[in-house]
C-alpha cells in the first residue's frame, strides 16, 4: 500500500484514538504562545506551563520582555533549562516584534521565520493555534511518527513537512500535527515504541520489525 493509499486509514485511526489532541501549553493570545513555545525547548510543556503564568503575568507585552533585564527574565524562566539562551532569545525576538510589527505578532509563515529564532516547527504551532491557520508541525515525535509510518522517507524536518503537506488535507493538517505528536508521546516513543499497543501497527513499516525484534530478544 501507498503512503497515499495509507492516509484516510491513519486518519481515521487518529481520531478514533486521539479526537481531543491539542496544543498542551497555555495561553490566551498570540504572543504567550510565542513565548510558551520558546521556552518549550528542550522542556516538558507541563514545566513550562508551571513557570509561564507568573511569566505572562509580569510580561504582558512584546515592550516588556524587550525592556526587561537579563537576569530577571532569566530568574523567571529558569526551571525550563537553557535558561541564558532562552533569555536572550525571547528579548531579542520581542525586539524585533517591537521594531518590526509594533509588537503583535505576524499571522503568516514568511514573517514569522524572519524572526530571530523562529523556524517553520515555531511558526506552524502559532499559525495553527493561534491563528486558526494551516500549518504541518514536524517536532521530533512527528517527524518519528511519519518516518515509521512510511508516510516520508526524509530526515530534514522542512522535507517531511512537505512531504506530509502533499499527502495530508491541508484542513487537516493543524490537527494531524496534534494526533501525530500525541501518539509519538504516547505509543510511538524512540527507542521503546509500544506496537503491539499501538492502532496504527496495521499501516506501519517499522511495527512489524519492531515486534520482530523484541520476540528474539
Amino acid at each position: 500500500m501507498s503512503a497515499a493509499e495509507k492516509v484516510p486509514h491513519i486518519l481515521a485511526l487518529l481520531d478514533r484514538y486521539y479526537p481531543e489532541a491539542h496544543v498542551t501549553l497555555n495561553f490566551t493570545n498570540p504572543l504567550e504562545l510565542l513565548v510558551a513555545t520558546v521556552l518549550s525547548a528542550q522542556c516538558t510543556d507541563v514545566r513550562v506551563n508551571q513557570v509561564t503564568p507568573a511569566l505572562f503575568k509580569r510580561y504582558p507585552t512584546a515592550k516588556d520582555y524587550a525592556a526587561a533585564p537579563l537576569a530577571e527574565l532569566e530568574d523567571m524562566i529558569r526551571p525550563t533549562g537553557f535558561y541564558h539562551n532562552k533569555a536572550k532569545s525571547l528579548k531579542a525576538l520581542c525586539q524585533a516584534l517591537v521594531e518590526r510589527y509594533g509588537g503583535e505578532v505576524p499571522a503568516s509563515l514568511e514573517e514569522l521565520v524572519k524572526l530571530p529564532g523562529v523556524g517553520r516547527k515555531t511558526a506552524n504551532v502559532i499559525l495553527g493555534n493561534a491563528f486558526g491557520l494551516p500549518g504541518i508541525v514536524v517536532d521530533t515525535h512527528l517527524g518519528r511518527v511519519a518516518q515509521r509510518l512510511g508516510l516520508t522517507r526524509e530526515k530534514d524536518p522542512v522535507k517531511i513537512e512537505f512531504d506530509l503537506m502533499a499527502l495530508i488535507p491541508k484542513d487537516r493538517w493543524v490537527k494531524f500535527s496534534h494526533q501525530m505528536i500525541w501518539h509519538g508521546r504516547q505509543i510511538c516513543e524512540s527507542r521503546r515504541p509500544k506496537c503491539a499497543q499501538c492502532p496504527l501497527l496495521p499501516h506501519c513499516d517499522a511495527g512489524p520489525k519492531f515486534l520482530k525484534g523484541s520476540k528474539a530478544a
